[in-house]
């Protein structure tokens, strides 16, 4: 049986916000038949790299059934909302809101930085509302595809009816975004990766708990924050940086710094432990506490 325990942690956006909310823990997970680190990411949500390299194990290296691998899945939630969907694109993370808190997490695909050149498949920033649900549907594939299928020498399609190769899955919520849906995706290893054409890829086990607690017409909000700062009720500093996969941020460490600066701990952190946080941008919450000799404790 693969064990995961995971808990969640809780903080604000904005950047003048002070620490709200905090997700995760460190985690042991046990390989079971089948498991590879590409699966096991989109399971947590934590890249393969960063698993590897905290378990002393190479990126393609085989993984033997129950072998155990410890995993930090903690993550720093950008937004807060009394009921709804707040979708974490820098961080690839859906966290789900009810009567203000996280009723459900689990990691997403999104949208790909570029496709020879062109950024139009960019998961949209903003607010957006839940317009419908469907069961089973056909997909009607967007002109933008049907384009890149006959650009890649492949059959055009346009449409495809419910079945195993519809990649639509069995599920999924409509949004008010144009084109762009959160769905079932039969393609488990490209979640929590930037490899859809703009629209939330979920996993089959939780696209079906969000279905049945979503309702047509609760909000949502995409926020995009490679950076993200928090202050726990314990006065530890945690700092998370992500890829900045879309280009967005001019500089992260400014980035960085104005977040510290905006919950007025930056002479509270190991800057060493910072610069580390963002050469590595991991993905991963980490605890930046300024501690005596501070790089040589961590």
């Amino acid at each position: 049986m693969t064990r995961i325990r995971i808990i969640l942690i809780i903080i604000l956006t904005p950047i003048a916000a002070v620490a709200a909310v905090i997700n995760g823990d460190t985690v042991h997970y046990s390989i079971t038949r089948g498991d590879s680190l590409a699966l096991i990411s989109a399971k947590v949500g934590v890249e393969t790299r960063v698993i590897a390299m905290a378990n002393h194990i190479k990126p393609v290296q085989r993984l033997v059934p129950g072998q155990e691998l410890l995993i930090n899945t903690t993550k720093i939630v950008p937004k807060t909302l009394d009921n709804g969907i707040i979708i974490d694109v820098s961080g690839r993370m859906l966290y789900f809101f009810k009567n203000g808190m996280v009723e459900l997490s689990f990691p997403v695909g999104l949208g790909m930085p570029e496709w020879r050149g062109n950024t139009r498949w960019h998961t949209p920033i903003g607010s957006f509302t839940i317009t419908r649900k469907s069961r089973n549907p056909t997909w009607h594939v967007p002109k933008s595809i049907q384009e890149q299928m006959l650009l890649e020498g492949k059959p055009v399609l346009t449409e495809v009816p419910p079945g195993p190769g519809n990649p639509l899955g069995t599920h999924i919520l409509y949004t008010s975004f144009p084109e762009i849906a959160i769905h079932e995706t039969i393609s488990p290893a490209s979640v929590y990766r930037f490899w859809s054409h703009g629209c939330i890829r979920v996993r089959p086990e939780n696209i079906k708990k969000l279905y049945d607690e979503i309702d047509v017409g609760a909000s949502g909000e995409s926020v995009y924050e490679p950076v993200k700062a928090a202050l726990t009720d314990k006065g530890r500093v945690l700092l998370e940086v992500d890829p900045d996969v879309y280009g967005i941020i001019p500089n992260i460490m400014q980035e960085i710094t104005d977040r510290l600066n905006a919950l007025n701990v930056a002479a509270e952190v190991c800057w060493d432990d910072v610069k580390r946080v963002a050469q590595e941008h991991s993905g991963v919450a980490e605890d930046i506490t300024l501690l005596p000799f501070c790089a040589l404790n961590r």
